[in-house]
């Protein structure tokens, strides 16, 4: 069974949230889950079950980065019969008209890392959301009253790059936001036969230099959070 996760069998949901941050797996339990209850602390990477507007959810930590949220998410899909997974969390805006706090849906993820270089054998993979998923959520967050931004991203390995500039070679080719995780979790999502959504907020530009503060980022940004449960009960 799991090394990293603590539940018991059946203590998690088929449909899980997963931040990046634990204290955001939190902050979503305690606001929107209904009777929530902690299933695991290993490494203080928290995670929670509860329901949301009568159906069962659960909210998973990853941590940062594309080997964390890969040791939580293949134990997710394999130990634990998790059939749906949303990933919410952070992203830098790589395009001007892509402003701070936007909702960003990631139709597909180009990454700088070597994962699934070592896993194909060279060969390169195009990890790529659920369509079923993305037109859920696109059409929940228009319903909402928000105004989803929808394309490619990029999930980088490196969180500080030798080369300042390299980001605007991805924005050349239509990616719109820069995280570091998403890749990974569409690529594992395919492997197990399960659908993955990843649903950002612009935390900052790599265009203007704008930047919400860590509360900020940790707190608020709740439009995500909204779209994934919606999404996530249709």
């Amino acid at each position: 069974m799991s090394t990293h996760i603590a539940a018991k069998p059946g203590e998690i949901a088929e449909v899980v949230l997963l931040p990046g941050d634990p204290l955001r797996a939190k902050f979503v339990a305690d606001t929107y889950l209904e009777n929530p209850v902690r299933y695991n602390d290993i490494r203080n990477v928290f995670g929670y079950t509860g329901t949301y507007k009568g159906t069962q959810v659960s909210v998973q930590g990853t941590g940062m980065g594309i080997p964390s949220i890969s040791i939580y998410v293949n134990e997710l899909f394999r130990d634990y019969g998790v059939k749906r997974a949303f990933r919410i969390g952070t992203a830098g805006s790589l395009r001007a008209d892509v402003k701070l706090r936007d909702l960003v849906l990631a139709m597909s993820a180009c990454t700088d890392s070597g994962a699934n270089k070592i896993r194909f054998g060279g060969r390169d993979y195009a990890p790529t959301a659920s369509f079923s998923l993305l037109k859920t959520a696109h059409d929940t967050a228009c319903a909402l009253g928000f105004k989803p931004v929808t394309g490619p991203i990029v999930s980088s390995d490196m969180f500080y790059t030798e080369d300042p500039d390299e980001w605007k070679l991805w924005a050349k080719f239509g990616c719109i936001a820069v995280e570091m995780e998403s890749a990974e979790l569409y690529t594992l999502a395919a492997k197990y036969g399960c659908e993955a959504l990843t649903i950002l907020t612009i935390s900052d530009s790599l265009v203007t230099h704008e930047a919400a503060s860590a509360e900020e980022r940790q707190q608020t940004f709740n439009q995500m959070i909204e779209v994934a449960l919606e999404t996530a009960i249709s």
